[in-house]
């Protein structure tokens, strides 16, 4: 099991299924959980490796999307860890900062995201010919420190 994952009691199978009929099972082994939902099903070892597949915006939306996912993707810092340092790259200082601070991967990587979006656009030349202030994205004026401008604007210097 990965570090810094916490184990969980594994959950009893879904009721079988026979000619398209279920089975009723006593409640006092029915669960909360869908039958369907594989975090619940599955070892944990199993779920982390499906959920190591997906990329930030699925991994975003997974956590969204029911308590048992959410309380995985949580406990799982090693997830958040791998897609934050892609991020790093570009945001090397302000991720070093939220770490420093005490930060988990999961904050750190989400107050970071679409900063390092942005940044790579900037950095890129995506903005280096806008005629006007209106034909810039909203989410081009991404708020940043002064250090990132600074760096935008040596790159603008430097075209």
């Amino acid at each position: 099991m990965p570090t810094g994952c916490k184990q969980t009691t594994p959950r009893r199978n879904k009721p079988p299924v026979a000619a398209g009929k279920k089975f009723s099972v006593p409640s006092e082994q029915n669960h909360k959980a869908s039958p369907k939902d594989f975090v619940q099903l599955l070892p944990l070892e199993i779920s982390l490796k499906i959920f190591s597949h997906l990329d930030i915006r699925s991994l975003c939306n997974a956590a969204m999307t029911c308590r048992s996912w959410n309380r995985t993707l949580e406990t799982c810092d090693h997830l958040w860890k791998l897609h934050c340092l892609t991020v790093r790259a570009l945001c090397q200082r302000e991720i070093d900062r939220d770490r420093g601070n005490g930060y988990s991967w999961k904050v750190t990587l989400l107050r970071n995201y679409w900063k390092s979006k942005v940044k790579r656009e900037w950095l890129s030349g995506k903005y280096s010919n806008i005629c006007s202030r209106g034909s810039l994205p909203e989410k081009s004026m991404y708020p940043m420190d002064v250090d990132t401008w600074g760096e935008i604007l040596e790159a603008e210097l430097e075209r």
